[in-house]
């Protein structure tokens, strides 16, 4: 995020005609998601536009899907999209929370970096929206980059969100002519590090509730279960995720439960689904709910707006009486020592 020209006991060794060129740095991308340039409905539809044409995202006929994308769903979804996001805007820098949330994780881990060695430029980007993959694996370069970290923000891996990060990186790597080298930092699902501090964290907002939640529900993002089937691990990664944690708070599967959410279209996603067992906890008699989202490393329309919004409606509608949206792990400490966990770790050997 800052430009390091080469130092002087690098410029030293240059012939005295040598062209100006940064080298001898390291770069880190993380990269997440992305979110929209604005609420309005252009800004909206440009952003489902390029998420929903992702063939990682949607697995279907390309004809079939390409007449509903186009006739159906870019016609009537970004102006109900626009207002969920409005609702949760960050007015003052005028963006989604993702990114104001991004933008805090890539400077705390710079100034943590800065630490281990001054050769580490770290950089953030979205794999939708803005600011793009190639731009700012680009601007690395620039800046002396030969070797890239690229870290996809998932903890739990699926081809529908770290392979199409990758993907979107090879791309610019194509169109250069000294590529860095590039290392992609693994999924950290069942991570130590990562299950003590979501642990830690969770029972730091737990003890400031008003109330003892009788349920705690750990919902991911879900996914068609025609992933699963093709061989996505994610399935599998989202439940040992959900078990270490379970572990290590010393619950049992009733009092904390693993569930997915934000389905889309007709077809069958990986189940259980969120709303669905909220309903069905509020009208079997339970009367207070927690809900924390462990494959989410940033609060954002899924947890902002789905979770804190329209699953507390649901969850109070049938029967609830206190329920807890539980913050990500944002950029605060225990999301900084699983960031610079992740990063120390696959920088060894570029680094000390």
């Amino acid at each position: 995020m800052t430009h390091l020209p080469p130092t002087a006991a690098e410029a030293a060794h240059l012939p005295p005609d040598h062209p100006k060129v940064a080298f001898g740095r390291i770069g880190v991308l993380i990269v997440n998601l992305g979110t929209p340039e604005g609420t309005d409905y252009w800004s909206m539809r440009a952003y489902l536009k390029e998420f929903l044409s992702d063939r990682r995202v949607i697995e279907v006929n390309r004809a079939v899907w390409w007449f509903v994308l186009n006739a159906i769903i870019l016609t009537k979804r970004p102006g109900p999209k626009g207002r969920d996001y409005a609702s949760i805007w960050n007015t003052e820098r005028d963006e989604g929370p993702l990114k104001t949330i991004t933008r805090a994780q890539a400077e705390r881990l710079a100034a943590h970096c800065a630490g281990l060695d001054p050769r580490i430029v770290v950089d953030f980007a979205m794999r939708y929206g803005k600011p793009p993959i190639a731009e700012r694996l680009a601007a690395l370069q620039a800046q002396g980059c030969e070797r890239i970290l690229l870290v996809p923000l998932y903890p739990q891996y699926s081809a529908a969100t770290s392979a199409t990060v990758c993907d979107k990186a090879f791309d610019a790597l194509k169109a250069m002519r000294w590529q860095p080298t590039l290392r992609v930092a693994p999924p950290w699902h069942d991570d130590p590090v990562y299950i003590d501090a979501v642990a830690r964290d969770l029972e730091r907002h737990l003890a400031a509730l008003p109330f003892e939640p009788e349920v705690i529900l750990a919902s991911f993002h879900g996914v068609p279960e025609s992933y699963l089937r093709k061989g996505d691990p994610y399935h599998c990664q989202c439940a040992k995720t959900a078990r270490l944690l379970r572990e290590r708070l010393g619950l049992d599967d009733k009092r904390f439960r693993l569930t997915f959410q934000s389905r889309f279209g007709r077809e069958e996603w990986l189940k259980p689904y969120t709303d669905a067992t909220v309903k069905s906890l509020a009208e079997s008699g339970v009367k207070r709910l927690a809900v924390v989202n462990p494959g989410f490393v940033a609060d954002c329309l899924e947890t902002l707006e789905e979770i804190g919004v329209e699953n507390r409606e649901i969850f109070m509608h049938h029967g609830g009486e206190e329920f807890a949206a539980i913050p990500c792990l944002n950029a605060g400490d225990e999301g900084l020592r699983v960031l610079t966990a992740v990063v120390e770790r696959e920088l060894k050997g570029w680094v000390g």
